[in-house]
């Protein structure tokens, strides 16, 4: 694999978001659901079917689903939702795993989907890195529009307008 590569591509998949100041977790969200033209439903699971698993991203007819497992920290949870709505952005095709193995473990959702998203789970594949990458470079954004001066603090935005 090609690290070079990996960033060129995780870097001009940000420029072409076109993200507007100042970004967060939810204007993130926002643009893809507007971009994508459905919403995006974010949720903690318990346990996930592997160890390698922290999160999953399910394109539905209705929604694009993400499960993810519940972590120690909040900045680990926003990196793992960041990293699904990379693989989003980066529309990453997804291959095929076992539907036994997919009921297995979620038999309420369709066996197809769920094979789709189980299948990413090698970490130093060229689709994992490039979409881990992409996750870091909207992780620093968020945390450079937080250091704004203009930033107000907490959550006020999203409570008060």
């Amino acid at each position: 694999m090609d690290y070079r590569v990996a960033r060129e591509r995780a870097q001009a998949a940000e420029e072409r978001l076109q993200l507007p100041e100042p970004v967060s977790m939810r204007s993130i969200q926002a643009h893809l659901e507007a971009a994508r033209g459905r919403r995006i439903v974010i949720k903690s699971i318990d346990n996930t079917p592997t160890d390698k698993v922290c999160g999953l991203w399910f394109g539905l007819d209705t929604m694009d689903l993400i499960l993810h497992a519940k972590s120690a920290s909040e900045v680990h949870r926003q990196q793992i939702v960041l990293h699904e709505f990379a693989h989003m952005v980066l529309r990453h095709e997804q291959e095929d795993l076992s539907h036994d193995y997919a009921k297995a473990f979620f038999p309420d959702l369709d066996p197809e989907r769920v094979v789709s998203a189980l299948k990413r789970t090698d970490l130093f594949d060229e689709l994992e890195v490039t979409a881990e990458l992409l996750a870091d470079r909207l992780a620093s954004r968020i945390r450079r529009s937080g250091q704004r001066p203009d930033a107000q603090p907490g959550n006020f935005g999203a409570v008060f307008g």
